[in-house]
């Protein structure tokens, strides 16, 4: 019990990380953006689409309420390493608006232990280029990838893709990687006044 307040409550330091926010999705059902602004979130990352055909429910609407916050808002594909990486690019730029105010899109890749046939790393990594460059034409910006350490582990997508890395890892820094992170999800079980349910905690390396 114990555990649990304290991590409902943790984050790093302000001095340490001046910019910090949060990651969410339709399963944390409707938000209260305004609130939201006012406990120290700077910026939120918003899921959009999951694999070939799944569009959160809820994205349109956390899109517009927290623009029209004042939140700094960028959108997230979850990576589906079994399924075709243009249908997911697809399904993707279909759902998210052009923006120019728009954080750069992230691309969380999940794990691949529920393919039929599993990947190898060179499929992935040629699947994951393919993913990135429909999404970063549409979107005007490079694109960040986020890597839990599991799936570093399986696929050493790090020293594979030059691109921005978004790490993992509750209360300590991660340093799974080949190189630096720039996002870090520093604690999962935050709870933040408007949201009903635990948020993904993130902060930007300073």
């Amino acid at each position: 019990m114990l555990l649990w307040r304290f991590a409902a409550q943790w984050a790093p330091s302000a001095e340490d990380y001046p910019m910090q926010g949060i990651s969410v999705s339709g399963e944390l059902g409707e938000i209260d953006w305004r609130t939201v602004r006012t406990r120290n979130v700077d910026f939120a990352y918003i899921r959009a689409t999951s694999g070939t055909d799944l569009r959160d429910p809820l994205f349109a609407t956390n899109w517009a309420q927290a623009r029209e916050a004042g939140l700094r808002y960028g959108a997230e594909l979850v990576f589906d390493p079994c399924k075709r990486a243009s249908d997911q690019a697809t399904l993707f730029i279909t759902t998210v608006p052009r923006d120019n105010a728009a954080l750069p899109p992230v691309v969380r890749v999940a794990p691949g232990e529920h393919c039929a046939g599993s990947p190898g790393r060179d499929t992935i990594l040629s699947e994951l280029n393919t993913l990135l460059n429909v999404i970063e034409m549409h979107g005007g910006k490079p694109a960040l990838i986020r890597i839990s350490k599991a799936v570093e582990k399986q696929y050493d997508i790090s020293s594979g893709i030059n691109r921005t890395l978004w790490l993992e890892g509750n209360f300590f820094p991660p340093d799974y990687a080949s190189h630096a992170w720039v996002m870090w999800t520093a604690n999962d079980r935050r709870r933040v006044d408007g949201i009903d349910g635990p948020v993904e905690w993130d902060v930007v390396a300073p």
